[in-house]
């Protein structure tokens, strides 16, 4: 075991423990309790959020306290290093290259993202100038998509640049048979294949990806396909989704508002397989969760998607917004069970023998370590 670190960690988008679910938040939450886990002492050292701060010249008194009081945090934990989890043009990261300069720490940031489209448009210049200044300080950049990869590749040096593969602890999403029968009683679903799908009810694209869903169930099951929607997730568009699935799938939908992660082990298990377009998705933790559980997915070639499901082995990835295309792939593994299982178990090897963050994450921490290892070589390994 390597020495532990003194970790100031810092999320300028959601801090850990927000109210509100997200696959990010979840990203975030699972890096800081690998490291944890891993015996590194970490400190969430600031709440400060900078979500359109410079759209919001009020809130740069709010900055500047929090530098001051992050300053102090540093000081007292005695911080070996600084870890940003996520900086970007909406949310660009202000605290962590000041304070790692005034205190001659590492700076490094988890999740970068670099979009030169964002200079030319006049509401997003000043969050680009925040968001590269933040990226040309770092000592080291970690990203978790390849697509963010490329574009990192543009300003951070290949030796200071690493990909990381995205993941989960897969014992935390295994199929359970015991909540499958007790769940489908709760739904009172005796017959039929159950589809699932979550997402939080937002206005955007997490909206318009459960009507998908729901209409394109609506349509097959018009077509006499006997299946059954399940949906977890709660939100303010929630009012708006019960009406459409009232009037395309009437009686055969199941809305079971907020399901805790912790127990979407079970959810999962209930299921025969998991749908959601993933329309400009990031990533789609959901994704990764209900295949480590044995569900096959069917969701668009989109945004990150592709970087966790693997199209013709653990499901389907359809050309985004092609109708015809999202319903045949939904069609085809509800009309084959053997192809459902089959699928599926491909699934849940896979999440397992690449995606499990226990062993992707290990890179993180090397790379952590040398850098405190440089900076002060008096230290040592165990």
């Amino acid at each position: 075991m390597s020495d532990s670190l003194r970790i100031a960690f810092y999320a300028p988008l959601k801090p850990l423990g927000h109210p509100h679910p997200s696959g990010d938040l979840v990203i975030g939450t699972g890096l800081y309790e690998f490291l944890q886990g891993r015996g590194h002492c970490l400190e969430s050292i600031s709440q400060f959020r900078s979500r359109w701060i410079y759209w919001k010249p009020w809130h740069w008194l709010q900055f500047l306290r929090a530098r001051s009081r992050s300053l102090q945090s540093c000081n007292r934990l005695g911080a070996d290093l600084w870890l940003t989890y996520h900086s970007y043009y909406k949310a660009p990261d202000l605290l962590g290259p000041d304070c790692s300069r005034r205190l001659g720490l590492p700076y490094t940031i988890f999740q970068g993202i670099y979009s030169t489209k964002r200079r030319k448009r006049w509401h997003t210049w000043a969050g680009f100038v925040l968001n590269r200044r933040a990226l040309l300080a770092a000592d080291h950049v970690f990203t978790n998509r390849k697509e963010d990869f490329v574009n990192l590749g543009r300003i951070v040096p290949e030796e200071s640049l690493t990909y990381v593969v995205p993941g989960i602890l897969p014992e935390q999403f295994s199929f359970d048979a015991r909540f499958r029968k007790q769940l489908r009683q709760e739904w009172d679903i005796t017959e039929g294949v159950v589809v699932l799908t979550a997402a939080m009810f937002r206005p955007g694209v997490k909206s318009e990806g459960l009507s998908w869903v729901i209409r394109s169930c609506g349509e097959l099951f018009s077509q006499n396909v006997p299946l059954y929607l399940v949906i977890a997730g709660e939100g303010k568009e929630e009012r708006h989704l019960r009406q459409m699935a009232d009037s395309c799938l009437p009686g055969r939908v199941r809305f079971l508002g907020k399901v805790a992660r912790e127990e979407m082990y079970r959810f999962y298990s209930a299921g025969d397989l998991f749908v959601f377009p993933g329309i400009r998705e990031s990533l789609g933790m959901v994704f990764l969760e209900a295949q480590s559980c044995g569900l096959p997915v069917v969701a668009f070639a989109d945004g990150g998607v592709p970087e966790v499901v693997e199209d013709g082995v653990c499901g389907y990835l359809v050309p985004p917004f092609d109708a015809r295309e999202f319903n045949e792939a939904i069609v085809r593994l509800l009309a084959d069970q053997v192809l459902r299982k089959r699928m599926g178990a491909a699934a849940s090897s896979c999440v397992r023998s690449k995606h499990d963050l226990e062993s992707n994450y290990r890179v993180v921490e090397e790379i952590l370590l040398g850098l405190v290892e440089r900076q002060n070589p008096k230290r040592h390994r165990a």
